[in-house]
């Protein structure tokens, strides 16, 4: 009799359940539609004074749109963050839903206005990612714009935070414009966003695809980045199609960390492609740097 290995049994087993009719139920419906995780993180990496404190709020790849991430569910995402009470709340891109899994999309506007109820004292920022570059980017623009939420493209700012300051970077989408044939190009400048850096203050920068993390310098204490949606299903031990073949598994999900240089990847709301998670439930991250001042 042939020996049945851990992962074969795995593959088996997880292929089997996402195609009978309760796990398709749950990866289909119960999953994207009605979970929703907060993932938290601490640390205090290189370059980040321990008596900083600092909470940030991460919402990304949310893919607005019927019937997945309705307005109702928008509004959901929104309470929860304000429940969790940030110092700061930065959104990675990929606000829109994907033509691949919605039945209809909303005025930019709608969800843009619901956005606007987020309160966090440092305020909310946001970048744009590929599918917002794809399709209606200007009339999402405009709609952030319009709910007066910070849009970065290739800029930093200073931002001053109990009697101390950080630099906020947002980094533009690295594969915009679709060219055909599996070719992209995009409107990011790291060089140029990092010297606007002027001052040796703590430095975050917010991307979109996770892969220009090998160009990030140490000057970054710490990099967030979204758009590969955790890989939208996780079996142990399976390749994951959703995937690029050239991240080697590095940039899927979670806190990656490389020659003392750190990354966050959320593994976001939303989907693309397939209108499927399984194993990676959609999520709000939140970040503690710092640590907090010990209570007398």
């Amino acid at each position: 009799m042939a020996l049945i290995t851990r992962r074969a049994l795995l593959t088996s087993a997880g292929a089997g359940f996402l195609v009978s009719a309760s796990g398709g139920a749950y990866a289909g419906l119960i999953e994207p539609s009605l979970m929703l995780a907060t993932t938290e993180y601490r640390l205090t990496p290189p370059g980040w004074p321990a008596d900083l404190p600092l909470t940030i709020a991460v919402i990304s790849d949310t893919h607005v749109c019927e019937p997945y991430v309705p307005m109702a569910r928008v509004k959901r995402i929104v309470e929860t963050v304000n429940r969790l009470k940030p110092d700061l709340i930065v959104h990675l891109g990929d606000h829109e839903g994907s033509y691949h899994v919605a039945s209809s999309l909303f005025d930019p506007t709608e969800w843009a206005a619901a956005y606007a109820d987020l309160s966090a004292p440092l305020g909310l920022y946001t970048i744009l990612g590929n599918h917002d570059w794809w399709h209606h980017a200007r009339s999402i623009r405009s709609a952030l714009d319009g709910a007066k939420i910070r849009v970065m493209e290739n800029e930093a700012e200073l931002i001053e935070h109990r009697g101390r300051r950080f630099w906020l970077a947002g980094l533009g989408d690295q594969i915009a414009h679709w060219l055909g044939r599996g070719s992209f190009r995009g409107v990011d400048d790291l060089p140029g966003t990092l010297a606007q850096l002027k001052t040796d203050d703590p430095a975050l920068l917010l991307i979109h695809e996770p892969d220009i993390f090998d160009e990030v310098p140490a000057r970054v204490s710490l990099t967030l980045a979204g758009h590969t949606h955790g890989g939208q299903i996780y079996i142990p031990g399976i390749r994951n199609p959703f995937i690029p073949a050239n991240y080697s598994g590095r940039f899927r999900y979670g806190h990656v960390v490389e020659d003392d240089r750190h990354l966050i990847i959320s593994g976001g709301i939303g989907m693309s492609s397939w209108p499927v998670r399984f194993g990676v439930p959609p999520e709000i991250v939140i970040v503690k740097l710092g640590n907090e001042p010990a209570v007398a």
